[in-house]
């Protein structure tokens, strides 16, 4: 057998799981690594981030819209802690990562050395599983066991940390063609008899509702999802990160439930007597007030990870498995039910209580932003999102119809996430449109990657939403806090001239009939472009589940008449 260096070895071992492009940062700890990449182009296409956290989450978006995992390098010490945010990150969304990070020598672990961290020992609660590689002949049974448990069953980070000296160490390369590991055997597919229950439960629901979530995406299950629906005549609401696993015009979509869903949506779980979960784990973004959630329905649980059944609600029927198998098993037997009384309802808090409108004002609203990007694109592009009101206006003015084709982060609530995720996602759809609808604030937080994006020359389209404030902060002094504006309001940077400094095209939008011209113009930009949207600073993100308050007590849109709307939980 060949002798590889330990480097050579962890390269080699991407090319054999399929890795064509990595994201990274080098240091003293893990040079060894970087040279030998060189030698392994263009089968694997490295990018060199600005910032460790920005290597990890454009990992996580490559992985979630390339459906493999994605991969990360960093060195030690502060290049590993940097990277914390973004495996926490893919943690709480399910994302398929590994990041491999450089430690310092052998000799000198657990001796405080320069640059140390026991990063193994601080991502314990954030990845599925981690590795401390001290035999250089087992990195390739490593970097193995790594990619499988990353990408099976619920999917997740994996750390894997080797120090600078097994990198250079050599040793035969013997490549397991098995992964074998004890105790770890994912259940793919459910309980027939508890099939059976489903099938029951649902013939006989008068007010059905399906919450679809990101296992349909992760598990592909688009037409699965589809099946059941209009086999079962069942209205679908998609969670957050479900958001792109049902077509958004399809006539039984009804958008996003929870903190800032859609009031007929919430108000619907509320009144509904059967919940078919498939692939979510009921959130708090969801569920609000937990004791008073859905409290007329019986509930059907689709979810391959044990822990999350009976976590937060308690299921009368259990699913467990790969939720497109769990949905191929339920759709042999579903049949269609006609359901007039509930529909009629439905439709009735729709036209009632309409939640996502768009209102006549002199200034740019954040929603007619939105409302635009929809309707120049016509919903045929990618669209990014960090955390924020910006995130909620995306979710809810924004209907998508294209497979998996919104990303942003959900469970960790990351901002910054919508500059490097961009990244992530053109990179694995080079030849798609890649829309970053950004925060004012959370953009500044990562912006340093607009170098990388100019470097290699991805077109991607940043839309900011300039409040000049952190909003959804601002909105919650607001509403809870007695108006009481501190470290909010921002003084922010000429974004254009910052585009400009980076070699990449920036525009601007003062005025609602800039909004589309400018939308146009950088859609018609070979390149990347920044967009400046000033909007309406204080505007509010509605329809709102105040914090401690059930989906009943949704908050639906205020009358304006006064911008101060008082709320109390």
């Amino acid at each position: 057998m060949e002798e590889l260096t330990g480097a050579q070895m962890v390269m080699e071992s991407l090319v054999r799981e399929g890795t064509e492009h990595v994201f990274g940062l080098p240091g003293g700890a893990n040079l060894p690594l970087y040279d030998a990449i060189p030698q392994y182009y263009p089968k694997v296409r490295h990018y060199l981030v600005k910032h460790e956290q920005c290597a990890a989450h454009a990992a996580d978006a490559y992985a979630r819209v390339s459906g493999k995992v994605g991969v990360c390098f960093a060195t030690s010490g502060p290049g590993a802690t940097n990277i914390v945010t973004g495996i926490a990150n893919a943690w709480m969304d399910s994302v398929p990562l590994v990041c491999i990070t450089g430690a310092v020598i052998s000799a000198l672990i657990g001796r405080d050395g320069f640059q140390e961290a026991d990063i193994t020992g601080i991502t314990i609660p954030i990845t599925k599983h981690n590795y401390l590689v001290l035999d250089v002949a087992e990195i390739p049974k490593v970097i193995r066991e790594a990619f499988h448990i990353a990408s099976t069953g619920r999917p997740g980070p994996v750390l894997v940390d080797i120090p600078r000296d097994v990198f250079q160490q050599k040793a035969e390369f013997v490549w397991p063609e098995k992964v074998e590991l004890k105790g770890y055997r994912p259940r793919l597919y459910p309980d027939p008899a508890e099939v059976a229950k489903a099938v029951e439960l649902i013939a006989e629901a008068k007010r059905p509702v399906i919450l679809s979530g990101h296992g349909i995406i992760i598990s592909q299950a688009y037409d699965e999802i589809r099946e059941l629906a209009e086999k079962g005549n069942i209205p679908v609401i998609t969670t957050l990160l479900g958001i792109s696993g049902f077509p958004g015009t399809h006539p039984l979509y009804m958008g996003m439930p929870g903190m800032h869903g859609m009031y007929w949506n919430n108000i619907a779980i509320h009144e509904s007597d059967l919940l078919i979960a498939a692939g979510m784990r009921f959130d708090d973004r969801i569920t609000g007030r937990l004791k008073d959630f859905a409290p007329n329905a019986k509930i059907i649980h689709m979810e391959i990870d044990p822990a999350e059944i009976g976590k937060n609600v308690r299921p009368t029927a259990t699913l467990q498995g790969d939720v497109r198998n769990s949905l191929r098993e339920l759709n042999k037997h579903v049949q269609h039910v006609e359901r007039p009384d509930w529909f009629a309802r439905i439709e009735g808090l729709r036209r009632d209580h309409p939640s996502i409108t768009v209102r006549e004002t002199p200034e740019v609203l954040p929603q007619y932003v939105i409302d635009k990007l929809y309707e120049v694109t016509g919903g045929d592009c990618y669209v990014v999102t960090g955390v924020g009101q910006h995130q909620m206006w995306a979710a809810q003015f924004f209907w998508y119809d294209k497979p998996n084709s919104f990303v942003t982060s959900g469970g960790l609530g990351t901002m910054g996430f919508e500059v490097p995720a961009a990244m992530g996602v053109q990179a694995a759809k080079p030849g798609e449109l890649v829309w970053s609808v950004c925060g004012d604030g959370g953009f500044q937080m990562t912006m340093q990657e607009l170098a990388t994006i100019a470097e290699y020359e991805w077109p991607i389209k940043f839309a900011i939403i300039n409040n000049d404030s952190l909003g959804m902060v601002r909105q919650w002094q607001q509403l809870f806090y007695s108006n009481n504006i501190v470290a909010t309001p921002m003084r922010n940077p000429d974004f254009v001239k910052l585009a400009e400094a980076f070699g990449i095209l920036g525009l601007r939008a003062t005025r609602r009939e800039e909004v589309e011209p400018v939308i146009r113009q950088a859609m018609e930009h070979d390149g990347p472009v920044v967009c400046d949207f000033q909007v309406k600073g204080d505007e509010n993100c509605y329809p709102m589940v105040p914090p401690g308050a059930s989906l009943e007590e949704t908050v639906d849109l205020p009358t304006y008449e006064d911008e101060r709307v008082e709320v109390t939980a």
